[in-house]
């Protein structure tokens, strides 16, 4: 046991990287290794190894994307476990382990407070010490830490608390109302997506107070931690927002309303989904879906029977994902909001990327343009891995891949109807996506490369 502890403190000082994707991946272990208990299906028998574990990965990994009928396979046993997971993975891993020793020893040590700065910040496990002109600065990871455990239970607290007397006035019972009502607030703080109910979402397709609730759960969810933690301190000092702060909720507002314009103007008169609704319920709808596509994967609508420029439009927006640090996935706002700084700077004839009287630095823009190419590679290697196997049209596989790897959860439901083989495939792209590509990277790495010279320069011809 002392040479384990020994293994696991030295790893997490010399790896934070490494670190949280053993323990990540553990847990999913873990969790699978529950889900195919007979104690965790509601007929008693045991799961098969390939839905256990994929539904143990989209948990942990916060997506939502299922094989099995949530609202009925599971049991009680079940469900709690995957709650269970699902607030694990909500969090963070390396977050959740600094307030485990926070709340143990009583004090956050160094090394704590590295562990956990590195879920806040994935610049610091890529490249070592950064600048701490960010968003949460290494000696205020003790305020973030109370910050997270504070809002994850006060704001899916208020989410239960909206949502029960509701489900109490629709006509439910007592004990289910309050169940279900918890169960979608912490699904969708989480930007889990999963649903506790026989029909779905088709009871609240046209139901403003439900939908408002729920997107407004998955919006601050995909904030990001270090936002709401920025924003608490707005509120109580009246502090300044950081360039990330800023960056995050333009680029998050900016998206959200694109996203419901592009939906509405698409799918405005298709039948099969926003055409059989009244037209003054279609913009809620458009809006409702361009939120989910932050990672949110609650669905009113068949999503199989969208138009296929609708679903490419959807993939981009799932794609991007939501704010650092955040319940969401993909490659982020802020990588994103770079990449159109670099591009604006080239085409002006800038040297330097600025942005709200301040300077970004180069090095974050090769973390952006990395981000994004390992990103897309992941995608394009299990999308052909995918189509050879169901020859599957292409844009539902690609929707499905990417709504995988930017841990959405919104689905044509092409992982009920593939073979495990598939199921596995979609479950190592889910665990990548929520992994990171910048921790995935540097855990990688064999070391950080110190080089004390400097070749000569050559520049290639581009474009």
């Amino acid at each position: 046991m002392a040479r384990a502890r020994s293994f696991a403190s030295g790893l997490a000082e010399s790896s934070p990287a490494r670190f949280a994707i053993l323990i990540f991946t553990g847990l999913i272990l873990v969790l699978t290794a529950v889900l195919a208990l007979p104690i965790s299906a509601a007929d008693r028998s045991a799961t098969p190894l390939a839905d256990a574990l994929f539904t143990a990965v989209s948990a942990i990994c916060v997506t939502g994307l299922v094989t099995v009928d949530m609202a009925t396979h599971w049991s009680t046993f079940g469900n709690v476990a995957i709650l269970i997971g699902l607030q694990v993975g909500g969090i963070g891993v390396l977050t959740l382990a600094s307030i485990l020793g926070l709340v143990v020893s009583r004090r956050l040590g160094l090394r704590q407070k590295l562990i956990a700065a590195s879920d806040t910040n994935p610049m610091r496990t890529h490249a070592g010490p950064v600048a701490e002109s960010q968003a949460v600065r290494l000696g205020e990871i003790g305020g973030l830490l109370t910050t997270v455990a504070v809002s994850v239970l006060a704001i899916e607290l208020v989410l239960t608390i909206l949502i029960v007397p509701h489900l109490l006035i629709l006509g439910w019972e007592p004990w289910p109302a309050i169940w279900k009502g918890f169960y979608f607030a912490a699904s969708a703080f989480t930007n889990t997506g999963f649903v506790p109910t026989v029909e779905g979402m088709a009871p609240f397709a046209e139901d403003v107070w439900m939908l408002t609730v729920i997107g407004l759960g998955v919006f601050v969810g995909s904030l990001g931690f270090p936002v709401i933690f920025a924003l608490a301190r707005k509120v109580r000092f009246g502090a300044r927002f950081s360039v990330h702060v800023k960056l995050t909720l333009v680029a998050t507002l900016g998206l959200l309303v694109v996203g419901a314009l592009f939906i509405a103007t698409l799918e405005w008169n298709h039948q099969p989904t926003l055409g059989s609704q009244e037209p003054w319920f279609r913009p809620i709808t458009a809006t409702f879906l361009s939120m989910m596509t932050r990672s949110g994967g609650f669905s009113t609508v068949d999503v199989s029977q969208m138009n296929g420029s609708t679903l490419l439009g959807m993939d981009m927006l799932m794609f991007v994902g939501g704010g650092s640090a955040s319940t969401a996935g993909g490659i982020k706002v802020t990588t994103l909001a770079v990449l159109f700084l670099a591009a604006f700077a080239e085409a002006r004839g800038d040297q330097s990327m600025n942005v709200f009287e301040r300077r970004i630095p180069n090095d974050v823009l090769r973390l952006a343009v990395s981000v994004v190419l390992w990103g897309a590679t992941i995608v394009a290697t299990a999308a052909i891995a995918i189509l050879h196997i169901t020859k599957e049209p292409l844009d539902v596989v690609l929707f499905d891949t990417i709504s995988a790897f930017a841990t959405c959860g919104l689905s044509t439901d092409l992982p009920g109807r593939s073979p495990d083989s598939v199921k596995y495939i979609l479950s190592a792209t889910m665990w990548a996506g929520r992994v990171g590509t910048v921790t995935l990277a540097a855990a990688l790495a064999a070391s950080q490369r110190r080089q004390l010279f400097k070749r000569p320069e050559e520049r290639p011809i581009v474009g």
